[in-house]
């Protein structure tokens, strides 16, 4: 019986680079973008003389970059080795499969027979990542299809991806793939620790907020053990948002202290990994995170400006030695732009309110605000709720404002391009539009996808304008939903972005 799960891409609206940081937030927007990792055995029977055998089958497919790998994993040290002649390597899934079996062989002491016989049928893992995640523009165009999401929608889900063409080095370098920035390796990683630990009979995700095995809730045992692989993928502990967004979906981020993954370092030296996972499950945890979504009639928007993607860990690489050299200036810029993040975060909070307290009022500015540019809005003030209402979008917008420009000084302080000039005049644009709250480049910016929120239904207008600026917009929706067990194959049940899944709330 195969096993299917999905975890979601993300959009970090608010926290780029101070996230690095405790006790500094971020609000981080999980999205319809999903990725899949499949799980089944590669063979349904097991032979009796396999019982004896010391290594066992993994085959880790992934048909949008037309690779497949082998492997060998050894039943006794639990660890992987590479038996494909190609060397095209995907650490974030290969260290999921070692901690996700680990944390397997440390839950099973009563019944290590059954986990032996799924071992030893062999591990048959696919990875499918939704269209969104990767840059389709060189498609289209060679297509003569218009650069809309229209055209985006005429592609097959689960399309072959594009690889960038040549290689730069320094903090403009491109990754591998052309990717558009919604956090593909957090999403993936998760997807496969969930997908394999249900399979194993780890989790249950068809109701993981009860208490599980290791007597904590089995999202939080997914979110340790996908931390864990993708910090150890990375070479690096980061922030955790992406992860943490791809568990538990949209939230208010804090992130935890690095210390928590020390005991994973020792994995090195030799240390049984069961015991390397035992000891990162029973570690103090203290990263915080809030529900949190956007007020009622807003719509994130994403739009791919068509330049490849960008480097985020050479950009905050470049920032960390910004800090070192000027370190007062970088905390006095980083107090003020934490200081309009809590501003923006602050008038979204009240602006939801509002819309809960007085809905019909709401609803009325909301539609009114969404066909009018932002300095017409106050036109529409002319009652106390209305006029509340009005304040808070502004403020909002402001904040925005406020991120923006701090961000840049950021950015040239350090020599890298976090709101690059193409984007500064894209942003400034997509601001003046009707119906548009505010717009930004989201996480550590540069290149990427940059987001816009909008109200009501203007959505279709703003699109039509990137178009005409050869901006294509990205088919992503805000989806508050986190990992999640789905019912089937998604190329076969046409699930594309989560529709038809067990939800976790």
């Amino acid at each position: 019986m195969a096993v299917v799960a999905s975890a979601p891409g993300k959009v970090l609206m608010t926290g780029g680079y101070l996230i690095l940081e405790r006790p500094n937030t971020g609000l981080v927007l999980s999205t319809n973008a999903r990725f899949y990792a499949i799980v089944k055995p590669i063979n349904e029977e097991v032979k009796p003389e396999s019982w004896a055998w010391k290594w066992t089958d993994v085959k880790l497919t992934s048909p949008q970059l037309s690779r497949e790998s082998m492997y060998k994993l050894s039943l006794n040290h639990l660890t992987l080795q590479s038996v494909s002649a190609s060397d095209s390597r995907n650490p974030f899934v290969e260290h999921a499969i070692q901690y996700a079996i680990a944390a397997a062989h440390l839950a099973s002491d009563k019944d290590k027979e059954a986990l032996h016989k799924l071992f030893l049928q062999g591990l048959d893992i696919t990875i499918l990542g939704s269209n969104d995640f990767y840059s389709y523009r060189n498609q289209i165009e060679s297509l003569g299809l218009p650069v809309t999401p229209e055209s985006l929608g005429t592609l097959a889900p689960f399309a072959s991806i594009t690889f960038n063409s040549g290689e730069s080095n320094g903090a403009n370098c491109k990754p591998e793939v052309a990717k558009t920035g919604l956090g593909s390796s957090a999403a993936m990683t998760t997807a496969v620790v969930a997908a394999l630990l249900h399979y194993l009979g780890v989790v249950d995700l068809s109701d993981p907020c009860k208490e599980g095995k290791f007597g904590c809730s089995d999202l939080d045992v997914i979110h340790m053990i996908a931390q864990t692989s993708h910090c150890l993928a990375q070479g690096k502990v980061g922030s955790g948002f992406d992860v943490s967004c791809a568990v538990y979906g949209s939230q208010r981020y804090v992130r935890f202290s690095p210390e928590v993954l020390s005991f994973a370092k020792v994995a090195v030296t030799g240390l049984p990994l069961h015991e390397v996972i035992g000891g990162i499950l029973k570690g103090k945890w203290d990263h915080e995170r809030t529900e949190f979504c956007l007020p009622p009639l807003m719509n994130l928007f994403l739009g791919e400006p068509g330049s490849g993607g960008s480097s985020s860990p050479s950009m905050v690489s470049a920032v960390k030695k910004w800090q070192m050299s000027d370190p007062e200036k970088a905390r006095e810029n980083w107090q003020k732009l934490s200081d309009a993040n809590l501003e923006l975060e602050t008038k979204l909070n009240s602006l939801s309110k509002l819309a809960k307290d007085h809905w019909d009022v709401y609803l009325g500015v909301i539609k009114s605000c969404s066909v009018l540019t932002s300095e017409k809005w106050v036109l529409h003030a002319n009652e106390p709720i209305n006029e509340a209402v009005i304040r808070e979008l502004l403020g909002a917008r402001d904040a925005m404002l406020r991120i923006r420009i701090l961000m840049r000084q950021m950015g040239e302080a350090a020599g890298v391009p976090i709101e690059p000039e193409s984007q500064t005049q894209l942003l400034d644009s997509t601001m003046n539009a009707e119906g548009v709250l505010l717009a930004g480049v989201p996480g550590a910016g540069g290149f990427d996808a940059i987001f816009a929120i909008t109200l009501w239904d203007s959505g279709s207008k703003l699109t039509q304008a990137w178009s005409s600026h050869n901006v294509l917009a990205l088919l992503v929706k805000e989806d508050p939903h986190g990992v999640c067990l789905e019912s089937g194959d998604p190329r076969t049940t046409g699930i594309t972005s989560g529709v038809s899944s067990i939800h976790i709330e």
